[in-house]
């Protein structure tokens, strides 16, 4: 069986290698569900590391459907990709009823020639056995899904139907798999899983000055949007036209 470790650094990816993996998904910010890695990660983790490599495709958090500019930026990161000769991509489309967006998986099925998984996006699929016949049809090599569930192992039972359902796309269990539960996906005949391997971690406040998260700016819809209005107003403030009065 095959181990897929979400890896968000370099340190990541080393470690997911030393521990035995069989590639990797790079992404980066694994806090907001993953974004796109950088040129430079990306690089180095090629240049030390042999192992098949899967590059997440996602530009911002939030939710998984994406204005025409966004998707432009999608298609333009896949083509770098492709040209770097990455074994996959990761990435994934819902329309704003949370159903699949056939015409833009499509889209990126026909961009990529590698391997292309679509990922946990799939699990906010109000129908997903209709979902994964549309999968299916478009050619899309393999599924992440934790069964629409909050981890893999409560999600079993859907993870289970699809698998029996899926004619061409592989299903890969992800989400909350840990040594203690792994050998129930192997059991139920799944090929690969899909981990992120986190152990140890603990927040830390700066030695000096504030925290620079912002949980509030945290959303599962579209993501905050710098407003025109506002900016013209700063601008003016600290521009004033010919006659404003001037502050000491």
């Amino acid at each position: 069986m095959q181990v897929e470790v979400c890896a968000n650094s370099l340190a990541s990816a080393r470690a997911a290698k030393a521990g035995g993996a069989h590639r990797i998904e790079l992404c980066s910010e694994l806090a907001v569900g993953g974004l796109t890695p950088s040129a430079g990660l990306l690089e180095v983790v090629c240049e030390q590391l042999s192992l098949p490599v899967h590059v997440l495709i996602r530009p911002r958090s939030g939710n998984f459907s994406y204005t025409d500019a966004e998707f432009d930026i999608i298609l333009r990161d896949i083509a770098w990709v492709s040209e770097l000769g990455m074994a996959g991509v990761v990435c994934g489309f819902l329309l704003p009823d949370g159903q699949l967006d056939r015409h833009r998986t499509a889209m990126v099925r026909d961009a990529f020639p590698g391997h292309f998984t679509f990922h946990r996006a799939f699990d906010q699929c109000p129908q997903p056995l209709e979902a994964l016949a549309h999968l299916d049809a478009l050619g899309v090599d393999t599924l992440l899904s934790s069964g629409q569930a909050a981890d893999a192992v409560t999600g079993l039972p859907l993870l289970e139907k699809l698998q029996a359902e899926a004619q061409y796309c592989q299903i890969m269990p992800g989400g909350g798999i840990r040594p203690d539960n792994a050998h129930l996906f192997l059991e139920k005949g799944f090929r690969t899983l899909h981990v992120s391997g986190t152990a140890g971690f603990r927040s830390i406040p700066p030695a000096h000055g504030p925290g620079m998260n912002s949980p509030g700016l945290l959303t599962d819809g579209p993501p905050p949007v710098t407003d025109t209005a506002l900016i013209r107003e700063v601008v003016a403030a600290v521009n004033p036209g010919p006659g404003a009065p001037r502050t000491a």
